[in-house]
């Protein structure tokens, strides 16, 4: 009889992959970043998991709350956007998904993904075990004093290193940036 079958699977998608608005934005923060930091422009991007243990296939991500549904796409979590006080309005909330059978958008754009994380089922059900106990600190802003703004990139590498699965050497393609990965990892790393 074979063991059951469970494995995580990182993507890495463009920053504004499906949305002009955002890829502009983007850019002008990334150019504004790589000036202040003496240093060359980078390809920005957010990250996304899929997640297969034997329950079934989870997506989890963050992304802005689309409508009052997030019943159907498994959300966990919800947190203000920019500043706290405007979060009680819809448009400035994002939720964080544990989404089975759901979809990453843009999930053809992604750039040398998926990366296979582990094929353990232990670590698997752990990061789905532990994603409702999330911080959920404003988006865009660096509340934790960890360096960086907290954003979906933050919420994917705090699931994957509090799930105990060895980060050392994953991170974005060559050339990329992938702001908010280290806030995630220095808030996991907290008791």
């Amino acid at each position: 009889m074979s063991a059951p079958v469970g494995s995580v699977d990182l993507y890495w998608i463009p920053l504004g992959a499906g949305a002009h608005v955002v890829r502009v934005s983007g850019s002008v923060f990334e150019a504004l970043a790589a000036f202040r930091q003496r240093r060359p422009r980078c390809d920005l991007y957010h990250s996304a998991l899929v997640v297969e243990i034997p329950e079934g296939r989870f997506v989890i991500e963050q992304a802005p709350i689309p409508d009052v549904n997030g019943d159907q796409r498994g959300v966990v979590a919800q947190g203000p956007v920019g500043v706290r006080w405007l979060g009680r309005f819809r448009v400035f909330r994002y939720e964080i998904r544990c989404w089975r059978a759901g979809r990453i958008p843009d999930v053809n754009a992604a750039i040398a993904s998926p990366v296979r994380l582990t094929a353990d089922l232990a670590h698997a059900r752990r990061i789905i075990d532990i994603l409702p106990s999330i911080p959920t600190p404003v988006w865009g802003r660096d509340e934790f004093n960890a360096g960086e703004m907290w954003n979906s990139n933050s919420v994917v590498s705090w699931a994957l290193a509090r799930s105990g699965i060895d980060l050392a050497n994953v991170g974005p393609p060559p050339r990329g940036r992938a702001p908010g990965w280290n806030a995630g990892l220095i808030v996991a790393a907290r008791p």
